[in-house]
């Protein structure tokens, strides 16, 4: 009789615990489930905010400004924090600034006086409030975002972005040329920090390149005083930092491109130039720049051939 209650005692304690174990793989289960749901509703976010930012770049450099700032401000709702919102808006104006004044073209690019000078009229005349405004508060959320971690890639990648389009904005919009190379050299600073800690990330090299090339271009006496401050061009190495940015870059590849374009014009590379300008027009066919300046640099080609 004893032994049969034992016998029975120890079927209802696997029992219970075999009911208990259930229970147990169900919670987990049920846990495991709530965790991947909510790791796919973060991915799903992720994805859709990084196609926000996409389109909009997309759009940037089909001329579509207005559409562009769209995505953007979008972006920006759905990660307030993340400065690369501001900075994509203030790219937006900028970048509809440089197009009202020609600055992505032949006419301006091949022009020195225009190219190491500024676009003409007043610097007054020529102020984009919206620009600045947004740059700046990019600049800041970036310096914020860095407190927390001085390495962080992200944050370096928009400290180099807002440097660099505020150096672009001083020197062609403004006429601060002094203002403009220091920043110059500040977004160059920070695109080698962002390198040496991520060297995928190739958009850096479109500050670098751009530094270096348009030091590079301009006179002699002006190139030897700025190298006694420590600042130096290379005309040819920024073309080889262009490079990389046109193929390896990500938002910025188009915008290194047209830069690289122009800079082969430039340096008599009509072939290169040509091949660049032709995968633009492919990519972006509602771009009419690229088109026009396909023709342009034909006309020129065969008026030399003709000579």
């Amino acid at each position: 009789m004893r032994n049969h209650m034992w016998k029975r005692r120890n079927e209802i304690a696997l029992q219970l615990a075999a009911v208990c174990g259930l229970c147990l793989l169900v919670t987990l289960s049920a846990r495991a489930q709530d965790a991947a749901s909510k790791q796919a509703g973060v991915t799903v976010e992720a994805d859709s905010a990084e196609a926000l930012l996409e389109t909009g770049f997309r759009q940037l450099y089909e001329l579509n400004f207005q559409g562009a700032r769209e995505q953007f401000l979008s972006y920006q709702k759905m990660k307030p924090d993340d400065p690369m919102g501001k900075a994509a808006e203030a790219a937006s104006y900028l970048y509809e600034e440089f197009d009202r004044k020609g600055v992505f073209t032949s006419e301006f690019f091949l022009n020195d006086n225009k190219l190491l000078n500024g676009v003409d009229g007043k610097p007054s005349a020529n102020r984009n409030d919206a620009f600045v405004h947004a740059n700046n508060e990019a600049r800041e959320m970036a310096k914020q975002w860095l407190k927390t971690n001085p390495n962080d890639p992200h944050g370096l990648l928009v400290l180099t972005l807002t440097d660099g389009m505020e150096s672009d904005y001083d020197g062609i919009i403004e006429k601060k040329q002094l203002a403009a190379l220091g920043l110059m050299r500040q977004a160059e600073r920070e695109a080698n920090a962002l390198l040496a800690i991520d060297p995928n990330d190739q958009d850096a090299y479109v500050a670098l390149g751009a530094s270096n090339y348009v030091i590079g271009c301009m006179p002699g006496f002006k190139r030897a005083f700025l190298w006694f401050g420590g600042v130096h061009g290379d005309r040819m190495k920024g073309m080889q930092e262009m490079q990389l940015a046109a193929d390896h870059g990500h938002y910025l590849q188009p915008f290194a491109k047209i830069l690289l374009a122009l800079a082969c014009e430039r340096e008599h590379q009509m072939d290169r130039a040509r091949k660049l300008l032709t995968e633009l027009a492919a990519e972006f066919p509602a771009n009419p720049l690229y088109a026009h300046e396909i023709a342009l640099l034909d006309q020129r080609v065969a008026r030399v051939a003709a000579s």
